[in-house]
C-alpha cells in the first residue's frame, strides 16, 4: 500500500475523531488536528497506548477534558477496532483486541457526540417536521431535574447559563451596630441636635435600629474524580454568587485545599473556571477530606469564617480515612460557623442511605444535608438560604441516621 494512501487513511481518522471531542464539548481546532496527523507520525504506532497518549498530549489540555478524551477514545478507536486495522496497515500482524472496559463518565455526552455525526447528512436532506408539543413535557422541566452528569454538551452549556442567572437570597442577620431608622428605639444625641438646630422649640424624635447584613458564603467544593463534574457546574453558580457580592469565598479541595476566591472574581466566567482549573493539580484525583479540613480549620477559620458566615460542603463524603479525625474537624468546622449546609449529590439516588464510615462521621455535625445533582436541587438550596425555616426543618440530617 502506498505511504501516501496510509497516510490519508491515517488523517481521515483522527479528523473523524476530532470532530467527536469538538461535538462532546472539547474545544479541538484545525491546528490541534494538524499536530495530532504529525504527532501520530513521527511517534509512529505501535499499540493502542502509544496512540492515546499521542492524541491525549494534543487534545486534552484541561483536566475537565479527559473524561471526555477517554470515553471518546474507548468509542472510537477501540470499539471499532481502528487502531488494529490501521496497525495492519502498518504492520504484517496486528496486536490482539483487550477485553472490554467498563462504562466511563461523560458516556452521554460522548454519545450525543456521535449520534450527531451520524444524523448530520440526514439532517440536511430530510425536510424539517413540526411536531405538537402540548401534552408533552417541556424540555425547559427535564432540564431542571436532569442529573449533571448524565448532561449532553448542550444541556450542560444551557445549564451553565441558568446557573449563572440565578439569584442568592440570604437572610440577614443583626448586628450590635446601631444604624437610623424611620421607627425603633430613640436616638437621643440625634433627637436633642435637630431640636437645637430649630432654636429649642421644636422636639423631633430620631430613632435608631439594630444594624442588619447579610452574612458571608463560604464554599468548599471537592474536586475528586467522582465530584468533580458536580462541582464544576457548582462553579459558575458561585461565580455568579460573587459577581454580586463581594464576602464570599470558595475552597476547592482533593488531596489538599486550594483558594481560588480571587479566581472566581474574573469577570468572564469561561476564564475564570480556566484560571481555577490551572491553579489546582488534584482534580480529578483522590479525596482526603479529614486533611482538608484540618488545612482549613488551622490556616483559614479565623480569616473567612468571621461575621457568622453560612458555610456550603458540597462533596459525597467517601472518604478513605474514616478516623477520629474526620468527625473532629467536622466538629470544629460547625462551631465556627453560623450554619452549615451539607450538600451531596449522592442525595439523587431514592434508596440513599448513611452507611459509608465516612457520611455518618459528618452527618451529626452539619444543619441540614442536601442534594446537589440538578438545576432543581441548586434553585431549592437558593431558597432555603432566605431564611424559610420549613425549608430548612425538611433537611434535617438527623432523620439520615
Amino acid at each position: 500500500m502506498a505511504a501516501t494512501e496510509i497516510r490519508s487513511r491515517i488523517t481521515d481518522n483522527i479528523v473523524y475523531f476530532a470532530r467527536t471531542l469538538r461535538k462532546a464539548g472539547v474545544p479541538v481546532g484545525p491546528a490541534s488536528v494538524v499536530d495530532a496527523v504529525n504527532a501520530v507520525e513521527v511517534s509512529g504506532i505501535e499499540n493502542r497506548d502509544d496512540l492515546y497518549w499521542t492524541l491525549h498530549a494534543v487534545f486534552v489540555r484541561k483536566h475537565e477534558h479527559k473524561v471526555l478524551f477517554d470515553e471518546a477514545f474507548r468509542i472510537y478507536w477501540q470499539s471499532r477496532g481502528l487502531i488494529e486495522k490501521m496497525l495492519s496497515i502498518l504492520s504484517p500482524v496486528a496486536p490482539p483486541r483487550g477485553a472490554p472496559e467498563k462504562p466511563k463518565a461523560g458516556q452521554t455526552r460522548v454519545s450525543q457526540a456521535f449520534q450527531a455525526a451520524k444524523e448530520r447528512v440526514a439532517e440536511e436532506t430530510v425536510p424539517e417536521i413540526e411536531v405538537d408539543a402540548k401534552f408533552t413535557v417541556s424540555g425547559k422541566e427535564l432540564l431542571q431535574a436532569k442529573d449533571f452528569a448524565q448532561m449532553t454538551a448542550e444541556e450542560v452549556a444551557a445549564a451553565k447559563k441558568v446557573l449563572r442567572s440565578m439569584a442568592m437570597p440570604m437572610d440577614k442577620i443583626r448586628l450590635r451596630r446601631l444604624t437610623t431608622a424611620a421607627r425603633g428605639r430613640v436616638d437621643p444625641r440625634k433627637t436633642l441636635r435637630a431640636s437645637m438646630r430649630a432654636g429649642g422649640e421644636i422636639i423631633d424624635l430620631k430613632f435608631r435600629k439594630p444594624a442588619e447584613k447579610r452574612p458571608p458564603l463560604v464554599a468548599l467544593c471537592d474536586i475528586s474524580g467522582s465530584m468533580s463534574q458536580y462541582s464544576r457546574l457548582l462553579l459558575h453558580f458561585l461565580h455568579a454568587t460573587t459577581a454580586e457580592r463581594r464576602d464570599v469565598h470558595t475552597f476547592l479541595f482533593g488531596t489538599r485545599l486550594s483558594n481560588v476566591t480571587r479566581q472566581l472574581r474574573m469577570k468572564d466566567p469561561d476564564e475564570a473556571l480556566e484560571a481555577c482549573s490551572a491553579g489546582v493539580e488534584d482534580w480529578s484525583g483522590g479525596t482526603r477530606i479529614a486533611s482538608a479540613l484540618h488545612d482549613f480549620n488551622k490556616h483559614w477559620s479565623r480569616r473567612v469564617l468571621s461575621g457568622k458566615p453560612t458555610v456550603l460542603l458540597i462533596t459525597d463524603g467517601l472518604e478513605r480515612d474514616t478516623d477520629e479525625d474526620l468527625a473532629r474537624e467536622m466538629d470544629r468546622l460547625h462551631r465556627s460557623c453560623r450554619h452549615l449546609i451539607w450538600l451531596n449529590p449522592l442525595l439523587r439516588f431514592d434508596g440513599f442511605e448513611a452507611k459509608a464510615k465516612g457520611i455518618r462521621a459528618m452527618l451529626p455535625h452539619v444543619d441540614e444535608f442536601r442534594a446537589a445533582h440538578s438545576l432543581d436541587a441548586v434553585a431549592d438550596l437558593a431558597n432555603a438560604l432566605s431564611g424559610d425555616q420549613r425549608k430548612i426543618a425538611s433537611k434535617d440530617p438527623r432523620r439520615w441516621l
